[in-house]
């Protein structure tokens, strides 16, 4: 198994991952993470230079057999339980950042919530957050 991650590098391949999973990271998604990592307290050390690096390293695992598995695992033994929701609800927002969510998206979000030991409606609850925040007028 791969060294563990920092809960900060968690929550960051976390991220990556939901916007990788269908094959296409857009515009929209990339600058959302970028924007989460400038905003949030728990990246407030770390720099631009520091989320390329980490999507990079997300992406050399993601690209192995079982690469996904691997993420979840690694995702789920780094990060305290305090931090788990958040976890989920920044993969939610990523993936609900370019205002569609593909099928490949939503498994991932239940294997992630699966993987974290989250129930279905507070899943639910921070999905419909992540949502509404990107809802067009």
């Amino acid at each position: 198994m791969e060294t563990p991650l920092k809960p900060e590098q968690a929550l960051i391949y976390a991220m990556i991952t939901v916007a990788a999973v269908d094959r296409t990271i857009s515009d929209d998604e990339l600058s959302r993470i970028g924007t989460i990592v400038k905003e949030l307290p728990a990246f407030r050390t770390f720099d631009s230079d520091w989320l390329l690096h980490e999507s990079q390293e997300c992406g050399k695992i993601l690209g192995k057999d079982r690469g996904m598995r691997r993420v979840l695992d690694l995702v789920t033994a780094s990060l305290p339980v305090r931090l788990r929701e958040t976890a989920y609800v920044l993969a939610a927002e990523v993936a609900a950042s370019d205002r569609r969510i593909a099928s490949e998206e939503i498994r991932f979000l239940d294997l992630l919530a699966e993987a974290l030991s989250l129930d279905k409606l507070t899943c639910a609850a921070l999905e419909r957050a992540a949502t509404a925040r990107h809802q067009a007028v």
